[in-house]
């Protein structure tokens, strides 16, 4: 799964490495993104563009809020089926903007946290799908999953499961509305390449999301 993550970059920054105009919105670089925080996503409806969404995907017909802490992550394998995220997958796919994320490893009683990132160090767009979900109070809001697939040979003895990192051939394709082909799409949806990953461990302070400095992913 995909529990936390890194987007060390500035919102303006984000725009230019990902060449789109600079939205009206201001979200801080945070070491240590949590679930239920606003997080800088990238849409094309029309016109490529950023979008502040909600971590944690509520489907537009449920009434709970709560649903979204469920829904955190979407598995690759079942992501155009499943009731929750097929319109979504059909119409609503993103990229969620990071610079890296955590995996944590089990030995014995203990999770050792890890610091997973491009070797180029370079942001990349992880892939999503939104939802905007009318809140009993009537407020529109954006929420959002991050699809995960099978680690790569690399990452296998560290967890089974990673985000997918959209490559940077594919991010059109992903955000085309118009693209409707459930193969062609559960194609780009695989494990990213070991060759262009790095990794190492941190300390045990990312486990609380108040924890939110670059001391999270400095190494051991």
């Amino acid at each position: 799964m995909c529990g936390r993550f890194v987007r060390d970059l500035a919102v303006a920054e984000i725009a230019s490495e990902f060449e789109v105009e600079e939205p009206g919105f201001d979200i801080p670089p945070s070491y240590n993104v949590a679930p239920g925080q606003e997080i800088v996503t990238i849409i094309n409806d029309g016109k490529k563009r950023l979008m502040s969404c909600k971590w944690g995907f509520i489907p537009s017909w449920s009434k709970d809020a709560s649903a979204g802490y469920k829904m955190i992550n979407a598995r690759a394998e079942t992501v155009s089926e499943k009731p929750s995220f097929r319109n979504a997958f059909r119409s609503g796919r993103i990229l969620v903007i990071a610079s890296g994320f955590y995996e944590w490893k089990r030995e014995g009683k203990t999770k050792i946290p890890f610091h997973i990132y491009q070797k180029s160090e370079r942001p990349f767009g992880m892939a999503g799908l939104y939802s905007m979900w009318k809140s009993p109070e009537g407020k529109q809001v954006c929420t959002c999953t991050i699809i995960t697939t099978n680690a790569n040979s690399l990452l296998e003895p560290i967890h089974s499961r990673m985000p997918v990192i959209i490559r940077k051939q594919d991010e059109y394709t992903w955000l085309d509305r118009t693209e409707h082909d459930s193969r062609k799409l559960l194609h780009i949806l695989g494990p990213f390449p070991s060759e262009e990953i790095s990794y190492h461990s941190v300390s045990s302070a990312v486990n609380s999301p108040s924890n939110d400095s670059p001391d999270c992913i400095r190494a051991l």
